[in-house]
């Protein structure tokens, strides 16, 4: 492996988010705590999710991986298109790295983001209310397969788009829908039946109930099925996107 490249186009691509901090991370950070302090002034006291957990706490960690997500999407999506746009990827494809360098440099930038941006909520939310940790392993291991997750989709879409309303579409009307649907907001056990069905198809679902087992103990199922579940869907991902950047698909024209 080309680890001298791999770290170089990963630095780049850090150094790329860390340039625009207002944008990345600090705009991030503002709208989850928006969301936590509206949506627990108006149902703090009258919904209780889990039994012993005040609807605030509850929103924690449904807010910090909502964050995680979307950031993470974002980072290898845009970077990507941007090149494609500004036609500097020939100068990258150009480059001694594999196809698995290239797509694991912008993965592991995704995640650095993801997870700069989850903390960056976490702390700041502790400025409101305190949150139990029973479980950190979970925590963290949540956290990096869905912005590793994220990341991987974010090549892939990155990939395929060819203008920036594409990326802008497929994150209005697929990410954050998903995100919205998964559980962030309430548990999927105060649903209708049908509903509940319907949210175990949802893949956020099960990185937030995960993510959310780690912090409070408690989940809507378990999270050992959560987590394979997670992995499976980042597995199949990354072999999906793999083909695609191998192939020189939309990448070689």
């Amino acid at each position: 492996m080309n680890l001298i490249g791999l770290y170089t186009l990963f630095y780049k691509e850090v150094l790329r988010f860390g340039k625009v901090l207002l944008q990345t991370l600090i705009a991030p950070v503002i709208t989850a705590m928006l969301y936590l302090v509206v949506f627990g002034h108006v149902f703090e006291g009258r919904v209780q999710a889990f039994p012993g957990v005040s609807y605030t706490v509850f929103l924690i960690p449904g807010l910090m991986m909502m964050s995680v997500i979307q950031n993470a999407f974002a980072n290898s999506s845009s970077s990507l298109i941007q090149s494609k746009v500004t036609g500097n990827i020939m100068f990258m494809m150009l480059t001694p790295l594999s196809h698995f360098e290239f797509f694991l440099a912008y993965v592991l930038a995704s995640v650095v983001r993801g997870v700069l941006v989850g903390v960056g909520v976490f702390l700041a939310a502790l400025v409101f209310t305190e949150a139990p940790v029973k479980h950190p392993g979970f925590i963290l291991l949540f956290m990096f397969l869905s912005s590793a997750t994220l990341g991987a989709i974010g090549v892939m879409v990155g990939v395929w788009a060819e203008k920036f309303d594409q990326i802008a579409g497929f994150q209005n009307f697929i990410i954050l829908p998903l995100s919205f649907l998964s559980g962030v907001f309430y548990s999927i056990h105060s649903l209708p039946e049908f509903w509940q069905t319907l949210s175990h198809f949802n893949p956020f679902f099960y990185m937030i109930d995960g993510f959310r087992y780690g912090f409070f103990g408690i989940s809507d199922i378990a999270p050992a099925r959560s987590l394979g579940i997670v992995t499976l869907f980042l597995a199949v991902l990354t072999g999906v996107t793999l083909a695609l950047l191998k192939s020189g698909y939309k990448l070689r024209d």
